[in-house]
């Protein structure tokens, strides 16, 4: 028995062994003592999750691969959440229990999830997981490049970022039509920002929107004073600003509407 791939999800299976052995390896088990692999497929990289110290539990929206996993992973199966990970409540999953997220991401999802776990950073103090290369590297990018962006910044804000290593198509079935990039996001000690968040959200979206411009002429949608778009951050494009940039200005804005 196995499981055939399916386009609309996004699926490439991964078949070589040691590359699946070392994204399970790359957990730091900082933390936590509890994994959810989204995506497992045919258990590839399950299989050596279950070797380590910590309890797995994983998700998987196709019932082809959980019907597979039921079968083949029987120490497993009690702790098989079918289902789509973007739709889940993460409190009600695990109650409000730590957990880190691994898994081969599908690439048409992958952002979503990295925003997801930031969304419960309180809960997710470690992911580590296959990208896009592209993607991986956008968001493990460092302040002056074009590739660093919106993702770089949110998640940089709350986690430290490891670009890991390089994963060619040749592993996969099917092989997909770029490299691959494996990360490691580790939270933040202070993983709360010492400015209102929603706004530092708004700052940034609204700020790489319009990257090409500098920050004077790509925030004007917020209707800052004249004085405050005088200072001398506002003559910088987005890309050249660190995370720390982004937070100060952040509260200058703030300041700026009272």
């Amino acid at each position: 028995m196995s499981v055939k791939a399916k386009k609309h999800l996004g699926q490439h299976f991964l078949k070589d062994e040691n590359i699946a052995k070392n994204i399970a390896d790359s957990l730091t088990e900082n933390g936590y003592d509890t994994v959810l692999e989204i995506g497992p497929g045919m258990g590839v990289l399950t299989k050596y999750l279950l070797d380590r110290k910590f309890t797995t539990h994983v998700i998987e929206i196709d019932r082809e691969s959980v019907e597979y996993l039921e079968v083949h992973y029987l120490n497993l199966a009690s702790r098989i959440i079918t289902g789509d990970f973007l739709k889940i409540d993460i409190s009600k999953e695990f109650n409000d229990k730590p957990f880190a997220v691994i898994g081969n991401f599908p690439y048409n999802i992958s952002s979503q999830i990295v925003f997801k776990a930031i969304a419960n950073r309180h809960q997710i103090p470690e992911l580590c997981g296959m990208f896009q290369k592209e993607v991986a590297k956008r968001i493990t990018e460092k302040p002056g490049s074009k590739a660093y962006g919106i993702i770089s910044v949110l998640t940089q804000a709350f986690y430290n970022t490891e670009y890991l290593f390089t994963v060619p198509p040749t592993v996969f079935n099917p092989p997909p039509k770029v490299d691959s990039g494996v990360i490691r996001l580790t939270r933040k000690e202070n993983h709360k920002l010492p400015v209102d968040e929603q706004l530092f959200f708004k700052v940034v979206k609204t700020a790489f929107n319009q990257r090409r411009k500098t920050m004077r002429n790509s925030l004007k949608s917020l209707n800052l004073s004249d004085k405050l778009r005088e200072d001398v951050i506002f003559a910088e494009r987005p890309e050249q600003l660190s995370i720390e940039q982004f937070i100060n200005l952040t509260q200058k804005i703030a300041n700026d509407a009272i």
